[in-house]
């Protein structure tokens, strides 16, 4: 081989007609992971590929003229080859060429998965479309189970709640080719030794995923080898949730190893949040509409902040209002009967579960108070499972909780939540007939015209006594109360006042023209 060859920056094989290697210099060499292949065949110092492409080209009695590029496990490299024929041997160039098939391979992969996310941003746009008009728990199941199971993304998806009286998961709708791998989730359900991903979904409020499925411990051996049977190698067990409370869970089954990339997981836990907040919304529309109405009255034991709070202040605590803010947090404006105002930050000190507090007006026999509860409380609890609290009083460290749920909701399930997880003992049921009004039309009409902002400053300033005279807070008081700037609370005030103001009066003008 003349010194060209030898100093050439590719790899360089001299071999005769029948396959062996004559000469080779050192780039080539190195690339093939050989110390001196002199005198041996090609066949047993080339590393081997899948389709050993080059060996076919040096079978026979002559070399074959050929090009490619393979990757050779052994090296863990790609590699350009090209065999040259001559007269009475051949020449094989050798380039390592890996880092420009990686970068390809990169590239394509980066491609599916844009081309993946927006298919799958398509179907999330679709079923957040007809969760809009859901009508009811159980349309939204359907919803989500048919928009994700039904796709060629997917092999099944279903949706999951806990069922009444017991701390196990029950399904509440299913749609693709479940095969033998749903059943086998039913029977793990059931297993009180196994755990799904769909269960500490819904214990932890937080995505749940096990790819791939057969290697994963966190998934039951029997819904394992169901998945190998069936082809299902990837699991996401999305909660769906509302604020602090988990409603169910929808579990989505795929046959890729890695089906469920970063991306998509934040793309399903938006689904989940969305989903949880139509099911909060279905129950509020329902309750707002219905004509009846279901009471449900519980005792509050110690595990409530309030009933504790009041043991503390040794008064009684009324919860004249309440407005929604963070994830698990309740603005609430309580009135103090009794002489324990006073002590209200030294005794709310030492409670996590209670954070800024405020005394907005002070009498000889009490007063009225703002505070943010925050974490998993009854009263939070039945915010989220779509009930409305009418009346809720304290005193000496128990308390008594009127709620309202719209008569077709599901009150067993409420009830069995809120017991289970609150300490709270479930005392009466009652139905209440609410007549039709113009009041309640009203009220919806000034809901459609509100903005969410807006009506969270609207009801904060009307608790917190802002409308009153003399007023029992300040604007800034009340901003502060919302975290935000007095400019924004009265911006937001005025839009809000202007609208109640045109709902009050179109409506008197309306009336008085029927008339």
């Amino acid at each position: 081989m003349d010194d060209r060859l030898q100093r050439a920056p590719i790899g360089v094989l001299e071999i005769s007609t029948d396959g062996i290697v004559l000469d080779s210099n050192e780039t080539g060499r190195t690339l093939i992971d050989a110390t001196d292949p002199t005198g041996s065949p090609l066949a047993d110092v080339f590393p081997r590929s899948v389709d050993d492409t080059l060996l076919s080209a040096v079978e026979g009695e002559s070399v074959t003229e050929t090009e490619f590029e393979e990757y050779y496990p052994g090296l863990d490299r790609w590699l350009a080859v090209s065999v040259v024929a001559l007269s009475e041997s051949g020449t094989v160039y050798v380039r390592d060429v890996t880092e420009r098939r990686r970068e390809k391979q990169s590239l394509q992969r980066l491609r599916r998965e844009r081309e993946r996310t927006e298919l799958i941003d398509d179907v999330r746009s679709d079923i957040l479309a007809a969760l809009v008009d859901a009508s009811s728990r159980e349309e939204i199941a359907d919803t989500i189970c048919r928009g994700l199971g039904e796709t060629d993304l997917y092999e099944f998806a279903w949706v999951g709640e806990r069922g009444v009286g017991r701390d196990g998961l029950v399904s509440r709708a299913v749609a693709g080719e479940t095969g033998e791998m749903f059943d086998a989730v039913r029977d793990a359900l059931d297993d009180e030794t196994a755990t799904t991903p769909e269960e500490r979904a819904v214990e932890s409020g937080r995505l749940q995923a096990a790819q791939p499925l057969t290697a994963s411990s966190a998934v039951p051996e029997s819904v394992r080898t169901a998945g190998f049977a069936d082809g299902v190698q990837s699991v996401l067990a999305i909660p769906v949730v509302y604020g602090s409370n988990v409603h169910g869970v929808v579990g989505v089954y795929a046959s890729g190893t890695e089906a469920f990339s970063e991306r998509e997981r934040a793309s399903f836990e938006t689904l989940g949040e969305i989903a949880g907040f139509a099911i909060t919304a279905v129950r509020n529309r329902n309750l707002l509409l219905s004509d009846t109405i279901t009471e449900i009255t519980f005792e509050l034991g110690e595990s409530s902040v309030l009933t504790r709070l009041s043991r503390s202040l040794d008064s009684t605590l009324k919860l004249e209002g309440l407005v929604p803010q963070a994830d698990d947090a309740l603005l609430c404006f309580v009135s103090v009967e009794g002489d324990g105002i006073d002590r209200l930050d030294q005794e709310t000190a030492g409670m996590k579960e209670i954070g800024r507090t405020r005394v907005i007006s002070e009498s000889d026999s009490g007063g009225r108070v703002e505070l943010t509860t925050r974490g998993s409380t009854p009263l939070l609890a039945i915010s989220s499972l779509g009930g409305t609290v009418r009346r809720a009083s304290f005193d000496g460290g128990t308390g008594r909780l009127v709620v309202d749920l719209p008569a077709d909701g599901d009150v067993r399930r409420i009830v069995d939540t809120v017991s289970r997880e609150h300490d709270a003992e479930f005392v009466s049921k009652a139905e209440r007939k609410r007549s039709v009004t113009t009041a309640r039309e009203f009220r919806d009409e000034l809901d459609d015209r509100l903005t969410q902002r807006q009506r969270t400053v609207l009801q904060t300033a009307y608790f917190a006594d802002y409308f009153e005279s003399p007023r029992g807070s300040t604007a800034e008081e009340v901003a502060t109360s919302l975290d935000i700037t007095g400019s924004t609370l009265l911006h937001h005030l005025r839009a809000a006042q202007r609208k109640l103001l045109d709902a009050y009066l179109d409506g008197r003008r309306q009336a008085s023209k029927r008339e």
